[in-house]
Formats: C-alpha cells, structure tokens, sequence
C-alpha cells in the first residue's frame, strides 16, 4: 500500500513516460517471446520491459530472510504475511499500560474489515518481496531475449536462485503461515493466503523461457533443484487442508489456485496434471462466474466491484492461457448461463471504474482482442482513448496481434529512464520514477 500511494502521488511530477504497473496475473507464452517474431508495433513496449528489468534487477536479490519480524515457528524460512482486512480490538483485553505491537499482534483479538487495509499488513514484506521477485523474474528473462544480454539471464537465475533454493536464503515450500489473521486464535495461516504466490504464473513462464532458449545461467543442477522445490510445494497445494479450501473456493480466489498450480505442474513437466487442472477449473469454479450478461456475480457483491471484475479477469485469462500453451482451448467454452471470458470482458467495459483505477482492465482488453480478434476496432479504440501510451506497455508486447490504433509512433519510449520498482519495505523505490500520462499507475497487491 505504500508504494502503491507513492506512484500515484507522482503522478503529476513525473515526465510522461511509462512506468512500472504490477499486472494481476499473466501467463507469456515462452514460444512466442522465444521466436522473436515480433511486430514493429511493439517496439515501445519491448523498450519498457527492458527498462522495467533494469528498474526492478537494481533492488534485488529478494529473500524471506529479510523480513524482521519472525513466524510463529522462530524460522525465517517460513513465508509469513498477515491478512490485509483484519483489524485489532483490544478494547476487553484488560491491559493496565499501553500495549506494544507484538502484544496486540498475538493477544487482541481481530476483525475483517472487507476492502480496507490495516496499514501495518505490510511491516511483513514477504508479499511484496516475492511480488517484486516475480516481476523481475519476468521482465529480466523476456530483456534477455529481446537484447540477447546475458546479464539479464543471469539476473533471472540468480533472483530464482536466492528466493528458492540457497540454503541461507530459501523459502521452505508451503505457505502455512501466509495472510494470518492475528490475535490469540489467528497465529497460523489461511487459505487466502494462497494468494500471495499466485505470481508464481509469471515466474512459470520465466524458467520455460530460460530453459527453451538454453540459456547458460540456467544450469542443469538449478533445473533439477527447482524441480525437486516445486515438487514439494505442488504437494502442499494439493494436499494441506488450506490449500484445498483455497482451491474450493468460487470467487478470484478459486481461479488464482487454479493458475498457481497448473503453471507449477507445466513447469514441473506434468502436461496431464496441467491439463487436468485448468479443465477442473473451467468445467468447476468458472461455470458459475460469468452470468449471461457478462456480470460476475461473486466479484460484483464485494465491496470494490470494479476492481473485482478485473482481478479475476485475469485470473480467467491466465488459466485459459497456460491451457493454450498445452494444446487446448477454453477461450469459447460457456458458463452454465452461456458466457464467455469474452462476455465478462465486455460488460465490465461498460462499467465505470469508481474509485477503482480503470487500467486494471487494460491489459484484459488486449488479451480478449488477441485471442477473439478485433474487427470494428472496438477494443483497439477503446484504449486509444483511454491510454493513448498504451502501444508502450508490456502487455501489447505479448497480447498479439492488436492494433496499435497508429499510436506507437508517438508513444514515449520507456528507455528514458529506469522504472520506479518494489525495494525490500514495500515503497517505492528513490530513484526517478516515471509514470504514463494518461493513465493513473495501479499495483494490483495481493487483494482478497
């Protein structure tokens, strides 16, 4: 939440040039960053992500270990993240003097609060290391191949290395105490912590790459370490009581179980599993999700509907990306009231943002024109107007084909600087930040 106040109050300051939006989810097809068969259009976009790698490679490496408050277990290998809705009430606690935060972290009992973050959520900052981790895992392994500099490769290595696998540094494979409630009975983790690794898409993607372009940082004994890793984590997903409820559940938080592990079980090289996961969803939790108008009813009764409809947007897109890339298509199956992800797309088009930031929804809106296609320069059209820098994000750089609406020529080149990125405490970071004109900068963090 801090980093996120911070690029928006820059907004006005800084030159119109992108800077760095963490999307919801994603799955980038590794073949068709690896073909190099690129558009010219999407000359901006590759220009960001590169700057976007440099941006986020200067905060790294990222580690569990650098957290300075300690799990219920006393290991700092134990992810750890507290609930982002819940808040204290210590009035019948008893206390004769002022109680210190660690006694109302573990003796004041909580409360959920629905859509309003508790600011100390982020004094945990396992979530927004590991967002930050992702996001630098993505951008460096795609400005590997769009440079063919090997220090991006090796960036990317490395920032896996750290995270997962280093003795010292590693985060042991489970998410027992991820988004804990707090006070005396919430001391262990829930299911809606799940959530906090949903990133683990974009990552899936990065290590394919790596793999596929047989990059020399990414050595046999890393391939067979994070295998063995993602092994035991898949395990977890599968088999802890809270990952299963996680995995029950029929709103986003359903769909992102499903894109964490059927990305995990494609990197793992378990194509029946992926394929077994992305079917159960689509034939499970997404037949309910979208109604005949293209409303999704469970993200629209929640207390911030438009940012809802987005986030799970992405989620639905996701799970039906990681199933293209193994061979089969959901892109026109029906929900039981006869919509498609494309449905949902564009009611929500026709939905005002609120106080929610209306570029959530911009990078869906490529997607479903790159997937459906976009004869009457409907969706094209849609984000001209909305986002005239919108050639440069990188999103257009993988959502093709998609018109450009003759932007790209005019679009700012994000080479000029280096992006504002995640550090270790959740804010921004100090160098210069620079932000898109015309369209508010928004950090998608890990919402309920």
């Amino acid at each position: 939440m801090f980093w996120f106040s911070t690029f928006v109050a820059a907004l006005a300051l800084a030159p119109a040039v992108l800077g760095f939006t963490d999307y919801a989810n994603d799955f980038v097809d590794p073949t068709y960053v690896l073909s190099k068969d690129f558009n010219t259009s999407t000359a901006a976009a590759q220009s960001t992500i590169v700057a976007w790698a440099d941006g986020l490679a200067a905060d790294g490496p990222w580690s569990v270990m650098n957290k300075s408050i300690i799990p219920p277990t006393g290991n700092k290998h134990d992810y750890m993240s507290w609930s982002p809705y819940w808040w204290p009430n210590c009035t019948g606690v008893g206390n004769t003097t002022e109680l210190t935060p660690e006694q109302i972290w573990t003796t004041c009992p909580y409360y959920q609060l629905d859509g309003q973050f508790n600011p100390d959520g982020r004094l945990v900052n396992d979530t927004g290391n590991f967002d930050a981790m992702a996001n630098a895992v993505l951008y460096n392994a795609i400005a590997w191949v769009i440079t063919g500099t090997q220090q991006y490769s090796a960036n990317t290595a490395n920032f896996i290395n750290v995270w997962f696998l280093d003795p010292d540094t590693s985060m042991n494979p489970n998410l027992e105490y991820a988004q804990m409630q707090r006070g005396p009975t919430g001391q262990t983790g829930t299911h809606t912590g799940i959530l906090d690794l949903k990133g683990m898409a974009i990552i899936s993607s990065a290590i394919l790459m790596l793999r596929a372009g047989n990059s020399s940082d990414w050595t046999s004994t890393l391939d067979t370490q994070m295998n063995s890793w993602l092994t035991q984590y898949t395990t977890w997903l599968e088999t802890n009581p809270i990952a299963l409820q996680e995995g029950a559940a029929t709103n986003n938080h359903g769909t992102f179980y499903y894109n964490q592990l059927a990305a995990l079980q494609v990197v793992s090289g378990d194509k029946t599993g992926a394929i077994n996961t992305t079917t159960t969803y689509f034939n499970a939790q997404y037949m309910n999700q979208i109604n005949s108008n293209g409303e999704q009813p469970l993200e629209a009764a929640r207390t911030r509907p438009y940012h809802y409809r987005c986030y799970n947007l992405a989620g639905m897109i996701t799970n039906a990306r990681i199933a293209e890339y193994l061979g089969v298509s959901f892109w026109n199956k029906t929900t039981t009231q006869g919509a498609t992800i494309q449905t949902a797309l564009d009611y929500t088009l026709t939905v005002p943002p609120g106080n929610d930031a209306a570029a959530e929804l911009y990078p869906s809106i490529a997607a479903v024109a790159a997937t459906y296609g976009d004869p009457t320069g409907k969706y094209a059209g849609f984000l001209a107007q909305a986002d005239n820098t919108y050639p440069a994000d990188p999103y257009f750089f993988w959502d093709q084909p998609f018109s450009d609406s003759n932007l790209a020529a005019a679009t700012p080149s994000a080479s000029a600087g280096t992006p504002s990125a995640t550090n270790t405490n959740g804010a921004s970071s100090s160098g210069p930040q620079y932000l898109g004109a015309s369209a508010a900068v928004f950090a998608v963090l890990l919402l309920l």
